[in-house]
């Protein structure tokens, strides 16, 4: 069994992994801390609280993470992928909760699991980012760290550089990525291959024993149309951050590479991920990460259907 603290903001991708967290035998959800990114923070509280109260793991702290990125930018949501509250076709009068768990939570889950915590961010850097810097002590306790975000090979999906995790707060990203121990990477060129299609959804809205039967494909065919729309003949919508919690739940998922990330800051090429991949060059120096770089997409779809068709009373 896992212990996860999960780092999120959905946003549609997001909330497929939360309910694939709640769901997964293996898994247990310690705690969500909820930012802006897809949506703005508030929206993203109560979009978990949903969730999770859909679910009935009410015991699950909600946390307020940042509301915006380190540097002060705009933020931009982009609500024709994600639908204008973040769960596309779905817009619910889910109250935020009376009492919000405060930022210092996140050290008290860390101190409560010491050692055996994996800490996954779904979304931009900057609450994991301040999390570092508050408590380093405190945040080293944690046993493994995996992150959505970053492109190599291929072009980013906001800018011909940047995927929208890392640019959406750059100085964030480059802190986690310098900072972290045992990080994993799940960058672009392999999320981009995540696709789920109608007819996946099809098999769970026929098979699925959970509460989410009805909520997934409403979910996710919304969002292959808004995929399809920007990029005509693609097979299905990628489910980016899903592949993050497979990666904890699944060491064959895919094939890794472990190098030195650094981020771009500013100028033309803010948010772009740089590594050196080349066969002959130096022993890098500073903080590995692991980063996938090839995905098996059977593996993906065997265990995406299995765990969202997964009853709750199997855990």
């Amino acid at each position: 069994m896992k212990n996860v603290l999960l780092f999120g903001d959905p946003g549609i991708d997001d909330s497929i992994a939360l309910i694939y967290a709640i769901l997964h035998p293996d898994i247990n959800l310690v705690g969500v801390v909820a930012c802006y990114g897809n949506i703005d923070k508030k929206q993203a509280v109560r979009n978990v609280r949903y969730l999770l109260d859909m679910g009935k793991v009410q015991e699950v702290p909600v946390i307020r993470g940042a509301e915006g990125p380190l540097n002060g930018d705009f933020t931009t949501f982009y609500p024709e992928i994600h639908g204008h509250e973040g769960l596309g076709p779905i817009q619910h009068d889910h109250a935020l909760p009376p009492q919000f768990n405060s930022y210092e939570e996140i050290f008290k889950i860390v101190n409560q699991f010491e050692g055996d915590l994996a800490v996954v961010n779904l979304g931009r850097n900057s609450s994991l980012s301040m999390a570092l810097i508050l408590e380093p002590d405190i945040m080293a306790k944690v046993s493994s760290f995996y992150l959505m975000g970053g492109a190599f090979f291929v072009p980013g999906n906001v800018t011909p550089l940047a995927e929208a995790n890392i640019n959406g707060d750059p100085i964030a990203a480059r802190n986690v990525l310098s900072q972290a121990k045992n990080t994993t990477l799940f960058p672009l060129n392999v999320t981009n291959h995540t696709y789920v299609t109608d007819a996946m959804m099809g098999y769970i809205q026929q098979n699925a024993s959970n509460v989410y039967q009805d909520f997934l494909p409403q979910v996710i065919r919304y969002y292959i149309r808004a995929y399809q729309k920007m990029h005509p003949g693609i097979p299905g919508a990628p489910i980016h951050d899903v592949l993050t919690l497979m990666g904890l739940t699944n060491p064959n998922i895919c094939q890794y590479v472990t190098k030195t990330v650094d981020v771009q800051i500013s100028g033309p090429s803010k948010g772009q991920t740089i590594a050196d991949f080349r066969s002959l060059s130096e022993p890098q120096k500073g903080n590995p990460v692991r980063i996938a770089i090839q995905l098996n997409y059977k593996l993906f779809y065997q265990d995406f259907l299995t765990t969202m068709t997964r009853s709750q009373t199997d855990r």
